[in-house]
């Protein structure tokens, strides 16, 4: 429902279940946004704290953002990343996954982060809509967030917006 799909479940007693997911060809209001606007892809020199609990998904983030220049440093969960920022490494943004694993989830690692590091900007992501993340309670409403999947165009456009 929270993507504009809808499901069709067919079931037979003998035959098995069929199960069939039915998504909207289109999403990518945040990609048309970005094609939208001119100029050149810019990435910078920040130090940016990706956290993503998903070790394929951290190493594309992860590789986007150093071929955009970034300096960049990875957490697995919100734990490891608070104790990146605890280290004294100087971070500019957390890039993190709003649904994190774990006892300290996203939104208390970014009020953490920012209690240690108050210039610190952060940007959330995740595969849900932001409409469904702030109405779960998962998100306050006004924070910064980045639908997956992303383009690199349109993380990059994001960071520097957020930066």
């Amino acid at each position: 429902k929270q993507s504009g799909g809808h499901v069709k479940i067919y079931s037979e007693i003998g035959a098995g279940t069929t199960v069939k997911l039915y998504f909207p060809r289109e999403m990518a209001i945040e990609d048309t946004l970005v094609s939208a606007t001119s100029g050149d892809i810019k990435g910078g020199e920040e130090t940016v704290l990706v956290v993503e609990d998903d070790d394929e998904v951290r190493e594309v983030a992860v590789s986007m953002l150093s071929d955009l220049g970034y300096r960049v440093v990875k957490a697995r969960d919100a734990v490891a990343a608070l104790a990146i920022v605890d280290s004294g490494i100087p971070i500019d943004l957390i890039f993190t996954d709003v649904m994190m694993p774990g006892t300290l989830r996203s939104p208390e690692l970014a009020r953490k982060a920012k209690e240690r590091l108050p210039n610190v900007a952060v940007l959330f992501t995740s595969g849900y809509t932001q409409n469904a993340i702030v109405h779960g309670g998962r998100l306050d409403p006004g924070v910064e967030l980045l639908a997956k999947p992303y383009t690199r165009e349109a993380l990059a456009r994001k960071i520097r917006h957020v930066l």
